[in-house]
C-alpha cells in the first residue's frame, strides 16, 4: 500500500491547483475514502487536517510556513509525509501503514487514483481513544503498572536511539537563543501576559546556564544527545500491548536532537498539567538510571521550565494566525504553562543560592 517511495514521479507531473478547502471537503466525505461505511470525523491542527474513520486515520498536511517548518509546496509536503512514515515505522510499524497520493484527474479528486498528485496523505491504523496516555490521565484511570510500562518502552527507545554529535558550545548557544526567543515572543504587548514574571523566569534560566554550563557540557560529551522523539506528549503514547509511541517529529531533525532527560522532563510537565504529576514522577523514577539523572544538578527543573516556556510561546503564537482557531483557549493555556515554568524557576533559584 505504500506509494511514497515508488511514486516520486507524481510530484514532477503538472501540479493541479486544488484549494485546501476542496481537499478537506472531499476527504470529509466517507464515500471518497477506501472501505469506509460510516462517518468521517475531520479534525484541524496547527499543521494538518486529520480524517478519522472507524479503523483508519488519513493525515493531510496544510500548506503552511512557520519559523520552524515549511509545508508551503507540494514537494515539501511529500517529503514531510515520507519522513513521518519512515521515522514512525521504527516505533509503531503496525500503525503507520502508507503514504498515498491525493490525485486529480478529469473525474475529480481521488485517494491513490489516476492522474498527478494534488497532495499526499499519511495513512495510519486508528488506535482506540481510550488507550491513549492522555485519556488515562484525564479520566484518572492510569495505574502505576501502566506508568512503568511507558517507562520501559521509552528506555528501549532511547537505548537504541542514534547519538547526535553536539559540541557543548553549540548546545549552550542553542539554549541561550531559545530562552531569548521565548522571552521576546511572550513579552509581545499584544498578548498581555505577565512581562515581569516572564523576564524573571528567563533571567533564572540564563543564570542556571552560566553557573551550571559544565553539567550540560558533560552530558553532551558523554553522548547523551540522541535522535529522540521531539514531541513527547501523553497524546502520543498509547497503552496498547506493547506500548506504542507515535507522531515523532518529522519536519526538522535538529528539533529531535535532544537529551532524553529533556524529553522525559517534558512528559513529566505534561502529566502535571493534566493533573497527574504522580504519573510523570513514576515514569521519571523508572528511567532515572537509564537517563543518568543526577537530581542534585537541577537539570531536570531547568528542562521542565524551558519546556513550559516553549509551550507557552507556542500556545500564544496561535493568536498570530490570520484566523486563529479557538482564540479564547491560547491565553489561558499560555498562562498555565507560565505558572508551571515559574515553579521550576523557583526551584532553580533556590539551588543557585547554595554555595
Amino acid at each position: 500500500m505504500d506509494r511514497a517511495l515508488d511514486s516520486a514521479s507524481r510530484t514532477s507531473a503538472p501540479r493541479p491547483a486544488v484549494p485546501l478547502e476542496d481537499k478537506v471537503r472531499f476527504l470529509s466525505d466517507p464515500r471518497h475514502l477506501p472501505g469506509v461505511a460510516g462517518t468521517v470525523e475531520a479534525r484541524e491542527t496547527h499543521m494538518s487536517w486529520v480524517f478519522l474513520t472507524e479503523d483508519r486515520v488519513y493525515k493531510l498536511k496544510k500548506p503552511v510556513r512557520f519559523r520552524y517548518l515549511d509545508f508551503s509546496t507540494l514537494e515539501r509536503r511529500a517529503a514531510a509525509c515520507r519522513a513521518e512514515y519512515e521515522l514512525n515505522r521504527r516505533l509503531a510499524p503496525d500503525i503507520y501503514l502508507a503514504v498515498v497520493p491525493l490525485t486529480l484527474a478529469s473525474a475529480g479528486l481521488a485517494v491513490a487514483g489516476a492522474g498527478p498528485a494534488a497532495d499526499w496523505l499519511v495513512v495510519m491504523r486508528r488506535l482506540p481513544s481510550e488507550l491513549s496516555l492522555e485519556t488515562a490521565l484525564l479520566t484518572r484511570r492510569l495505574r502505576p503498572v501502566e506508568a512503568r510500562r511507558v517507562a520501559l518502552a521509552l528506555a528501549a527507545f532511547y537505548r537504541h536511539a542514534r547519538p547526535v554529535l553536539m559540541p557543548a558550545e553549540r548546545l549552550l548557544a542553542g539554549w541561550r537563543c531559545a530562552i531569548d526567543t521565548n522571552r521576546s515572543v511572550l513579552c509581545d504587548p499584544r498578548f498581555r501576559l505577565p512581562v515581569a514574571r516572564i523576564g524573571w523566569i528567563a533571567t533564572v534560566q540564563h543564570r542556571f546556564l552560566s553557573r551550571r554550563a559544565q553539567t550540560l557540557a558533560v552530558r553532551a560529551r558523554a553522548g547523551r544527545i540522541v535522535d529522540a522523539h521531539g514531541d513527547l506528549r501523553p497524546e502520543h503514547l498509547w497503552l496498547t500491548d506493547p506500548v506504542r509511541i507515535i507522531d515523532r517529529l518529522e519536519f526538522d531533525p535538529r528539533l529531535r536532537a535532544l537529551d532524553p532527560l529533556d524529553e522525559v522532563a517534558f512528559l513529566h510537565l505534561e502529566c502535571e498539567r493534566l493533573g497527574a504529576r504522580w504519573a510523570g514522577e513514576r515514569i521519571r523514577r523508572n528511567l532515572a538510571a537509564a537517563l543518568g539523572e543526577d537530581r542534585a544538578s537541577g537539570l531536570f527543573s531547568f528542562y521542565r521550565s524551558q519546556r513550559a516556556m516553549l509551550r507557552a510561546r507556542l500556545s500564544i503564537a496561535h493568536l498570530l494566525d490570520p484566523v486563529p482557531r479557538t482564540p479564547e483557549k491560547w491565553p489561558r493555556q499560555a498562562r498555565h504553562y507560565l505558572q508551571l515554568a515559574a515553579r521550576d524557576a523557583m526551584q532553580l533559584e533556590r539551588l543557585l543560592r547554595r554555595p
